[in-house]
Formats: C-alpha cells, sequence, structure tokens
C-alpha cells in the first residue's frame, strides 16, 4: 500500500458557526469556496489550486471541547511570508513565527475560530535573504 498527499481535513461545527470558519479559511489563509455534493447538512468545501482540500461541516448542536484530541495541527504550505504577516497583524489574529532551526524553512502558528491550531510553512531558499532573516518568536 502507498498513501499520496493529504487529501482534505474536515472541521465539524455549529451550523451557525459556519461563516466564521469559512471566513477564516478564504480571507485568512486564501482558499476559495467552490463546489460541493448536496449533502443533508450545511457546509462548504473550500479549495487550494484546484482540490478541495478544507470541508467545513455543520454537523454538531453543542461546541465542541478545544482539546483535539491526538490532533495537534494542521499544516499549509504557505507563500509571501511578509503579506502573511502583515495580514495576521491587521486583522490582530495572534500567531507566532518559528524559524526551524538547521532547515530552510520558517512556520507561523495561529489557530482557526474553532481553536484549531494551523501552521503555514514557507521555505525559506523561497524567500528573499531580506525576508524574516533569524525571527525570533511573538
Amino acid at each position: 500500500m502507498h498513501v499520496g498527499r493529504l487529501n482534505h481535513f474536515t472541521v465539524r461545527c455549529r451550523p451557525q458557526e459556519l461563516e466564521d470558519l469559512r471566513a477564516f479559511y478564504v480571507g485568512v489563509l486564501g482558499l476559495v469556496d467552490g463546489a460541493r455534493p448536496d449533502f443533508n447538512f450545511p457546509g462548504h468545501w473550500l479549495y487550494s489550486d484546484g482540490h478541495p482540500i478544507v470541508h467545513l461541516a455543520g454537523l454538531l448542536d453543542a461546541r465542541p471541547a478545544k482539546e483535539t484530541g491526538p490532533l495537534d495541527h494542521i499544516a499549509f504550505s504557505g507563500h509571501h511570508l511578509d503579506e502573511t504577516v502583515q495580514l495576521l497583524k491587521e486583522r490582530k489574529i495572534p500567531f507566532d513565527e518559528r524559524p526551524v532551526p538547521g532547515f530552510p524553512i520558517h512556520q507561523v502558528f495561529l489557530t482557526d475560530p474553532q481553536g484549531l491550531k494551523i501552521e503555514l510553512t514557507f521555505e525559506v531558499h523561497r524567500m528573499a535573504a531580506t525576508e524574516h532573516p533569524g525571527a525570533a518568536p511573538l
């Protein structure tokens, strides 16, 4: 057996929380709201590069506990670190920056409206030399 890339992940929420979650993933992470099957519950499929990678499902009656069980976080490849940091600051979204020692990776961590930790991974060799050199956690 062999698996490929991650296909998608699903965030369950109450129906009234769908719009805040959709606004976060579309407005902050730049995903695109797209086609979704006609399920018998409300939701959204959010796309990146033509793939529906985040499914929002309005299936819950109560807000889930902040704990996510054994799942710690979901990571996306990030693009344009400076623009991303500026957007997060403008929207007053708390985040933490972490360069990865010994690897050409710079991480930005934030949480979605349900409390799920999101990592944005930027490849340092793709960034300009002046972009966040040796940035310390905020």
